[in-house]
């Protein structure tokens, strides 16, 4: 019970010191930080890991970041409810899923 809440302290206080006033979707796959200033700061690896808790219903394993074909991305194991192990792979420019 406390593991999710401080998750979630942790991702709103780095959406408070980032001064992200709102998320977007900009699709089904992907999560879009919307700026004060108007630019876009991408995806944190705790707000993907979120977006693909809230997907799948599952219980996130691991959660990492690595480079592939020149860019970043996170790489998120999920175990399902229907008790499958799957690996999600996130730009973390763009939040889209690999």
């Amino acid at each position: 019970m406390l593991k999710p809440l401080l998750m979630l302290c942790v991702t709103l206080a780095a959406l408070v010191a980032t001064g992200v006033t709102g998320v977007a979707m900009a699709g089904p796959h992907a999560l879009q930080v919307a700026r004060r200033d108007g630019g876009s700061a991408g995806l944190s690896l705790s707000e993907a890991v979120q977006q693909v808790r809230q997907e799948t219903g599952g219980r996130v394993l691991s959660a990492d970041e690595s480079s592939q074909d020149g860019r970043r991305v996170y790489r998120i194991k999920v175990l399902t409810p229907s008790g499958h192990v799957r690996v999600y792979v996130i730009d973390a420019q763009s939040g889209a899923r690999l």
